[in-house]
């Protein structure tokens, strides 16, 4: 089974930037579509953003597109969140998420079957 770990997580002033960065052990990395959420405590799993396996193809939620850019490099087996302007809304745990399918060439119906451990993004006033 995959593995995921997400690292770049940390505390930042509003405005400020963050980049976090997911790595798979998984050789078949480069096939799966991959995602990043985030959830606050008390709160269900939030969609931030997605990304098919060729990268050419991206999808944000509405409360972070234009701030946040999602990214891979399928050779090191990394996804990456760039994350600008931050605001503290965006406090959370971010969590890094890999699709159950292989090689999805469009962000619909996508079922994320595989969950790192999360990394600590906050955002202080």
């Amino acid at each position: 089974q995959v593995q995921l770990v997400e690292s770049g997580g940390g505390l930042v002033q509003a405005g400020g930037s963050l980049r976090l960065s997911c790595t798979a052990s998984a050789r078949t990395f480069s096939s799966y579509a991959m995602g990043w959420f985030r959830q606050v405590p008390g709160k269900e799993r939030a969609f931030v953003a997605a990304i098919i396996w060729s990268g050419t193809n991206t999808a944000y939620a509405d409360s972070v597109k234009g701030r946040f850019t999602i990214s891979r490099d399928n050779a090191k087996n990394t996804v990456y969140l760039q994350m600008n302007n931050l605001k503290p809304e965006d406090t959370a745990v971010y969590y890094c998420a890999k699709d159950r399918a292989i090689g999805r060439p469009i962000l619909i119906s996508v079922d994320f079957d595989s969950w790192g451990q999360g990394t600590q993004v906050t955002v202080s006033s």
